[in-house]
């Protein structure tokens, strides 16, 4: 199973649709989004796969954010996620509320944590979970995304 990871679209319709066009050259079964949406016009992008989406601190008006979310099929998980996929446990955020990501990442209840916020694409290890930042579709040079492998949780950053 391949998951696109994508934060900080900042509702950027143009990187938008170029993270699209990337994550659909590698065939991914489903899509994480890590906050900062930024319009309600990003989740129709996604709406090819399904899509899974946390609030950024960014994303002021969370009502029309969920609204449109749900409009594209997509799942909306307020401001922490987690999925079982693969069979793995799998948590994402937006990564502003420093404390809460911390607690996610030292827990061990988590095989995978995602996050954005930093627009710097990183993953390393820290005590057997796996932690991911696909780095920002906008305000990042590169623009990157990243695709992860499941369940062997090899990680494939693209950038743009």
């Amino acid at each position: 199973m391949n998951v696109g990871v994508v934060s900080d679209t900042h509702g950027h319709l143009e990187n938008a649709m170029n993270a699209v066009r990337m994550l659909d050259t590698f065939s991914v079964d489903l899509v994480i989004h890590c906050g900062d949406i930024g319009s309600p016009a990003i989740p129709e992008l996604f709406a090819g796969w399904p899509a899974h989406y946390v609030f950024g601190n960014v994303d002021r008006d969370e009502g029309i954010l969920r609204t449109a979310i749900e409009r594209s099929g997509g799942i909306c998980h307020g401001r922490f996620g987690s999925l079982q996929l693969g069979g793995l446990e799998v948590a994402f955020l937006h990564g502003d509320d420093s404390r809460r990501l911390k607690s996610a990442i030292s827990s061990n209840d988590w095989d995978l944590v995602c996050y954005g916020h930093t627009h710097c694409a990183e993953h390393h290890l820290d005590d057997g979970t796996l932690v991911l930042n696909p780095g920002a579709i906008y305000r990042a040079n590169p623009h990157s995304v990243t695709v992860v492998s499941l369940p062997d949780l090899q990680v494939t950053r693209l950038d743009f």
